[in-house]
């Protein structure tokens, strides 16, 4: 390990000294504005050039938020920003066709403190740009329009472009023509080796084998490529991978949380969701059955199990709290996951205020609210009590009606939380302030009003707010699941703040192919995702090299336009995952109670109260080798491994992962005894091997990264070899250069 460690010195000494000289050393830097920052479109669109503006700099004080407001004015609508100022000579806030004549105009530029909007005390500045921006807007007109995501998508034709013949399917055309209208073409297709391996991580969450790669770069057929989609979308790896990234959004944990954070059984819900993913079943029932499955007229027992989506939140067992106040809390958590998952929209601020940014109003939050209060739920709960209500399930029950659940044979039974309507159980009101005890206005189911109303046509309970969700005219639902998809297989949403399709939200970086997309999706499709997916992945724009275009980074720095694909790293569960399955080690069981992988020593004792689980024991065998989906995660202490590797907490629900990079991935990848194990487990196999050492050194480069090395790694690497076996045997020579070739960039990176 010594000369490991000193190749990870030569690599990480350079890295620190050579930022640090350029962050002391290089003084601060002048702000330039180039050519692209100052530019402005022919046609200026309320929606993507000023509303943004408007927005950021003027809502906070005429938004929504009435308690917010100034000067009763309100630029979030549009008889407000049209009205007249009478503060000043009666000159109209935005006058059609006339800045000179527009208050606002007046404001933006004025060099009086008294009179400049937004004032110096916001610390809110406005651009040159932005002042331009809104001026030209005006002359032209000032079109107001509805906020983009509140209205209903439309399915354009896809369009014309000179990269037809590159194109594969529709979404090639839009990507292609939004890369000409700024003189950018895209990229050559990766490679074979390359784009299989990417599939295999996006639709599997696992490598391929190398005879699965061989198989591929044999076949020259035209439908190579569509067959290997095929195949893997019918593994049921798919299903698993599917899920992982729904147990975010869905706040899945082991254990309740808070303080003592007991076990609670959440598991058989788990297995469902990697059920329903597998089968296919269609997004519409998927979500239905999640909210509103214990309402369906006879609704089977699955049906029932898929509602423990809404019983995923924190639980207290802590002695003294006042329960009521925690109830509140648990029915406050279903409606903020719920609007953040299905709607793409943060409410949770109207819980004590009307929206600041966002037309939601307090009294729609509550009444929102109102659907997922009708359960007879405890605040705080016994130790060792299940909170009810809650569904018993046994081995019968198990083998008659959820064959799709893996129940050992040590476990008789479990009892898992589930949903169950009590209709007249309580009146719900708003709460000032939010608060528990402060109740004011009684309010009735109902949704934000902007996004769509909720009338006579829907039952007045969760079945109905499921229905609404589908509605043909939502204008979010269907948006906000696609953009999700494109998020996982892209590494960024079309809307980059998926959780967020408000006012202060991202505006799509490709509005019409949004659009295009989320009407397939509800109509074409069916709310099939399997089938929504394959085209995704079937585009040319998903099969481009990821080779970076030199001269598109200061058009496209961000590579919003996908001339070429983005490098991803894998997420923490592909990672660890990636050496179990690469290594031999991984244990395929589909399903069941959660395991526990080995972790550092001491950390539930360092951070337990007391009660509860306050030990850590490592499972034995093949256990130790379940895929990451399966590992127990401890709200109040998540595997350290995989949190090191930005997975989320679960405290809450997480549509998207935080990105990092940092020397602690590479120590863990280095010490952590999953991966040296999984790193002795391939130097065996390869050592077994009836060949010379440089042909060993080739076999474990490919069946680590899925590709043969160049000929001047090879060099690089038997150098490395030789100078360990200087200092140790062959085994644990190629031991360390496994823990080497697990730690390069490129086999954490999916593409």
């Amino acid at each position: 390990m010594k000369a490991l460690y000193r190749y990870s010195l030569y690599f990480f000494v350079p890295l620190i000294l050579i930022w640090g000289g350029s962050y002391f050393f290089s003084g601060p830097k002048e702000v330039v504005q180039t050519d692209i920052e100052l530019s402005i479109p022919q046609v200026i669109s309320y929606n993507f050039d000023v509303k943004p503006i408007l927005s950021d700099k003027c809502y906070a004080c005429h938004g929504p938020d009435a308690e917010a407001r100034q000067a009763e004015l309100r630029l979030d609508l549009e008889e407000g920003a049209f009205k007249t100022a009478k503060y000043l000579s009666d000159m109209p806030i935005i006058a059609k066709g006339d800045p000179e004549g527009s208050a606002l105009i007046h404001h933006i530029r004025s060099t009086d403190a008294e009179r400049q909007m937004p004032p110096p005390s916001s610390n809110l500045l406005l651009s040159e740009r932005q002042k331009e921006l809104l001026s030209k807007w005006i002359e032209q007109g000032a079109f107001w329009e509805e906020h983009w995501a509140y209205q209903t998508p439309i399915k354009s034709s896809p369009p014309s472009t000179a990269f037809d013949s590159w194109a594969i399917n529709e979404i090639d055309l839009f990507i292609a023509k939004r890369l000409e209208a700024q003189n950018m073409q895209p990229s050559s297709p990766a490679s074979k080796e390359i784009i299989l391996r990417r599939l295999a991580f996006d639709l599997t969450g696992l490598p391929p084998s190398i005879e699965l790669m061989d198989q591929f770069l044999n076949d020259t057929s035209d439908e190579a490529y569509e067959k290997m989609v095929d195949h893997f979308m019918s593994l049921p790896q798919f299903g698993e991978h599917m899920a992982s990234s729904w147990l975010d959004v869905a706040r899945y944990a082991d254990t309740h949380g808070y303080q003592d954070d007991l076990e609670r059984v959440m598991w058989p819900w788990r297995d469902w969701v990697i059920h329903a993913f597998n089968k296919n079943l269609p997004y519409d029932e998927f979500i239905s059955w999640q909210l509103a499955g214990d309402l369906y007229e006879n609704p089977s027992l699955e049906m029932l199990v898929a509602t423990g989506f809404n019983r995923n939140h924190k639980i207290t067992q802590e002695g003294g709290v006042i329960d009521e106040e925690y109830r509140v809390e648990y029915v406050a958590d279903r409606t903020i996951t719920t609007s953040k998952a299905l709607m793409g929209l943060t409410v949770e601020c109207a819980r004590c205020h009307d929206h600041k940014y966002d037309a939601v109003s307090q009294k729609e939050f509550f009444s929102l609210y109102s659907f997922f209060d009708r359960v007879n739920e405890k605040g705080r709960i016994e130790y060792g009590e299940t909170p009810a209500p809650f569904i018993v399930l046994d081995k019968e029950i198990v083998a008659d009606e959820l064959s799709f659940m893996n129940l050992p044979d040590s476990i008789e039974k479990v009892e898992l939380m589930v949903m169950k309507e009590e209709p007249n159980i309580r009146s719900t009101y708003t709460l000032k302030r939010g608060v528990y005890d402060a109740p004011d206005q009684e309010v009735f189911p109902a949704t934000p009003e902007r996004v769509l109303a909720f009338d006579d046509g829907y039952v007045p309970n969760r079945k109905g707010l499921a229905n609404w969700f589908f509605d043909a005219n939502n204008p979010l639902t269907s948006r906000v699941v696609v953009n999700r998809y494109w998020q996982q297989f892209f590494g960024r949403g079309i809307v980059s703040t998926p959780d967020d399709f408000g006012n202060q939200g991202a505006r799509p970086t490709h509005p019409k192919l949004l659009d295009w997309l989320a009407s397939t999706f509800r109509t074409t499709d069916q709310w099939d995702s399997k089938q929504f997916i394959k085209r995704l992945v079937m585009s040319a724009t998903y099969r481009q090299s990821s080779k970076r275009i030199v001269d598109y980074e200061l058009k496209d720095p961000e590579n919003k336009y996908l001339s070429y694909y983005p490098r991803q790293k894998l997420t923490a569960e592909m990672v660890r995952d990636n050496a179990l399955a690469t290594s031999g080690l991984l244990n395929k069981t589909i399903g069941g109670p959660s395991v526990k992988p080995h972790q550092p020593e001491g950390l539930w004792e360092e951070t337990t109260s007391g009660q509860g689980l306050t030990r850590y024991t490592p499972d034995t065998g093949s256990n130790l080798y379940r895929r990451s989906l399966y590992t127990f995660w401890k709200r109040t202490v998540p595997p350290p491994n995989m949190m090191t590797f930005d997975a989320s907490s679960r405290d809450f629900c997480s549509v998207e992962r935080q990105k990092t990079s940092t020397p602690l991935q590479s120590l863990v990848l280095m010490n952590d005894p999953q991966f040296y194990k999984a790193a002795e487990h391939i130097s065996k196999r390869i050592e077994k091997l009836s060949l010379s050492n440089q042909e060993k050194i080739v076999s474990l480069f490919r069946q680590i990264t899925l590709r043969k090395p160049l000929t001047e790694e090879v060099e690089m690497l038997k150098r490395y070899f030789d100078e360990l076996t200087l200092e140790k045997d062959n085994n644990q020579a190629f031991t360390d250069l496994a823990v080497l070739i697990y730690n390069l960039d490129e086999t954490t990176q999916k593409s």
